[in-house]
């Protein structure tokens, strides 16, 4: 339990001082810093296993890293290859989900993997799915898992690619542009990891919001069923 805390520690202290470990790791690897960039957004968005992983605080940063004199990263670099990791991953987690999907279902009676929920999700992501994928990447674990039940939807390649290329180029940009513009402005560096906490938890909000609604309609839903209960 106490190397899982250390670990967790170490994990927050990475990501609330993003700009200086970037700069350790460039000088560290040098070229070969831009391989371990595309590995971290490929994985963050294309393993479901990685969604701890960091997104749009370690683009952020990347940006504020561009803007600096004598920049050794270069931004218009980054934009492409990180949004090619992003359309990658994303693509890659969908073909996970499509493959193993249906023996998860078939395999697992649960609550959670059941007939029932497959067709249902595949119901919301034909009728929704475009919203879903896109959106999806401005909220840090669903953007994981996003691609993932689309791919166990079977929703349209077609369609998701269409909606995975939009989704990549916004995410990515927006946020390594927001970086560039904003982040080596003297407010921002003296409180860097302040602003860093700012975009993790404006990110987080959403799914917040969605997991109250829900557990709010369910709560509805088993009163309503215990109000006819007492009637029958």
């Amino acid at each position: 339990m106490h190397v899982v805390i250390e670990l967790i520690q170490q994990a927050l202290h990475v990501v609330l001082h993003l700009d200086l470990y970037l700069n350790t790791w460039i000088t560290a690897f040098g070229p070969g810093i831009y391989a371990l960039l595309f590995l971290v957004i490929f994985a963050e968005t294309g393993l479901v296993v990685t969604p701890f992983l960091p997104g749009d605080s370690f683009l952020f940063a990347l940006g504020a890293l561009c803007a600096i004199d004598n920049a050794y990263l270069s931004l218009p670099l980054l934009m492409g290859l990180l949004t090619l990791a992003a359309i990658l991953g994303d693509a890659t987690n969908y073909a996970i989900g499509r493959r193993i999907g249906p023996k998860i279902f078939a395999q697992n009676t649960g609550r959670l993997f059941n007939k029932e929920h497959l067709e249902r999700a595949h119901r919301f992501y034909e009728k929704h799915g475009g919203k879903t994928i896109i959106l999806a990447r401005f909220a840090p674990i669903i953007r994981t898992f996003a691609p993932f039940v689309a791919g166990i939807a079977k929703m349209h390649y077609g369609r998701f690619a269409t909606y995975n290329i939009v989704g990549g180029v916004a995410w990515v940009l927006a946020f390594l542009c927001l970086g560039y513009f904003f982040g080596n402005l003297p407010e921002v560096q003296s409180h860097f990891h302040l602003v860093i906490v700012g975009i993790v938890v404006l990110s987080l909000l959403p799914i917040a919001i969605e997991f109250l609604k829900a557990q709010r309609q369910s709560q509805k839903l088993k009163v309503s069923t215990e109000v006819e209960r007492g009637k029958s």
